[in-house]
């Protein structure tokens, strides 16, 4: 049974296949529509997180590729709580063709995927974001070309986001390096894992505090929120914490000239992006949130035919 939990479980040339595959697709798409890869296949997306993005992009790509869609609220399972996650991942087995799941913990996608009969999707989790990756990392390539030898620089938090994105740029070649401050660092184990990648593509990592030589020579200058869902009890400490690692014209004035800025939304603009960044020249945070459902599309089709 194939699966899409995390980037790292994939090869270089299973990642450079779907981004191919993404890019054939969206052309598609804009040249009259695409052919129905996937009629008569239904994807269930579970939710114990809301998501306007997540929701939008895996209904509308399953509709425009000629499957259908059908959403499961939190109240509607209650996953974990109501009835066990390996129940909950059988029965959905027997009606569905895939299973897209937006979780609090990661462990849930790990069980949810180990009683799958179909394929099973990591919409997110605690630990990381790895279809949001795929959209980043589409980008990235529509905007400056081949992706080796790139640099991405992550401002902010170790988060599930910067999690897929360093296993995305360590597996494809692309440098990457975050910038934050002290006690925000990416997790150990995934540090570990980007390492070993790393070492087989030539990607260069880099872990600082100082998001000012972070970004110097940067192609991508990438942030998220400071306060991740969940994580609401910690706003007001995170909020005294982050200023310093702000997005905002002068940081990206130390880039490279042509560098590319991302989100990968909801931001909250002020905080960890201004609006001069947000709706500047340089950033790409709207066509950046339509590729979602582009590569999710390589992504479902991938796993489904």
């Amino acid at each position: 049974m194939r699966h899409f939990l995390s980037i790292a479980d994939h090869s270089r040339a299973e990642l450079e296949a779907m981004l191919d595959l993404a890019l054939q697709l969206k052309q598609e798409r804009r040249s009259g529509g695409n052919a129905p890869l996937l009629t008569g296949k239904v994807l269930a997306m579970v939710f114990q997180k809301p998501s306007l993005r997540t929701r939008v992009s895996f209904d509308m790509a399953m509709r425009h590729l000629g499957g259908d869609a059908l959403y499961l609220s939190p109240d509607e399972i209650g996953l974990g709580k109501r009835e066990s996650i390996a129940d909950v991942s059988r029965v959905l087995s027997g009606y569905v063709d895939a299973i897209m799941a937006r979780v609090f913990s990661h462990d849930h996608i790990l069980e949810l995927a180990r009683h799958a009969g179909v394929p099973v999707i990591n919409g997110l989790s605690d630990f990381s974001h790895p279809c949001q990756a795929m959209a980043d990392l589409l980008t990235v390539r529509e905007h400056l070309g081949d992706l080796r030898g790139r640099s991405l620089t992550f401002v902010g938090d170790g988060n599930n986001v910067a999690v897929s994105l360093l296993f995305g740029c360590s597996r494809l070649g692309v440098h990457f390096t975050q910038a934050a401050p002290e006690g925000y660092d990416l997790p150990e184990r995934a540090v570990s894992l980007g390492r070993q990648m790393a070492a087989e593509s030539g990607a260069r990592l880099r872990f600082l505090r100082d998001p000012h030589e972070a970004v110097r020579g940067a192609d991508v200058i990438y942030t998220d929120t400071w306060t991740s869902m969940g994580q609401e009890a910690e706003t007001e400490k995170r909020k005294k914490v982050f200023p310093p690692y702000q997005v905002n014209a002068r940081l990206v004035s130390e880039a490279e000239p042509d560098a590319i800025v991302m989100h990968c939304l909801p931001a909250h603009r002020g905080e960890e992006i201004t609006d001069e960044v947000a709706d500047g020249p340089h950033s790409v945070i709207f066509p950046q949130a339509e590729n979602r459902m582009h590569a999710q599309k390589a992504i479902l089709v991938t796993l489904l035919t």
